[in-house]
């Protein structure tokens, strides 16, 4: 005898998508869209929100999910529909999006643990931005794929401490949002 549920449609794939939303720059924004996540269950994986437009007081918010394309129609349908939202624009559907993230590492250590640890940082381009005679805080901005590695490798060398901005992104080409 079959089972029905051998016939049951392939799970949809989850994918990672980079959503980029202009707001209202006033209290409360910030809430409701996160709330909007958290009352559905939705994960936010990175979340940046800066004002871009202080005349017409106008913020970006980057926000970076993951779900099926389900659930990333339906988070962008509700995004759009808040009051405060001016434009949703899901940039991994765009195409390749530029992405940048900085992160500061405080790293403690003596000798050779010293050595290394600027070693790894000229090697990785971050700038070292203090430095005392037991530690050292760096400063890297870069893809969060290079960050993740920057702090694999400094926790060898007496990494302390970690302080990330999340993603900023923007579509590339000539056209704005």
């Amino acid at each position: 005898m079959k089972s029905h549920y051998s016939d049951a449609p392939a799970a949809e794939p989850l994918a990672r998508h980079t959503l980029a939303v202009i707001v209202d720059n006033e209290p409360g924004v910030l809430a409701r869209i996160a709330g909007l996540f958290s009352g559905r269950g939705y994960n936010i994986e990175s979340l940046t929100v800066s004002e871009t437009e202080h005349e017409k007081h106008l913020s970006r918010i980057t926000i970076v999910t993951t779900g099926t394309a389900h659930v990333i129609e339906q988070i962008k349908a509700q995004l759009g529909r808040l009051v405060p939202v001016h434009s949703v624009n899901d940039l991994t559907v765009q195409g390749e999006a530029v992405e940048r993230e900085l992160a500061l590492l405080k790293v403690v250590g003596k000798g050779e643990q010293r050595v290394e640890a600027m070693r790894l940082a000229q090697a990785f381009g971050a700038r070292t931005l203090d430095a005392t005679l037991t530690s050292f805080v760096f400063e890297l901005t870069g893809g969060s794929d290079e960050i993740e590695r920057f702090i694999k490798m400094m926790t060898a060398c007496g990494l302390v401490e970690v302080s990330r901005t999340g993603i900023a992104a923007m579509s590339r080409g000539a056209e704005g949002m």
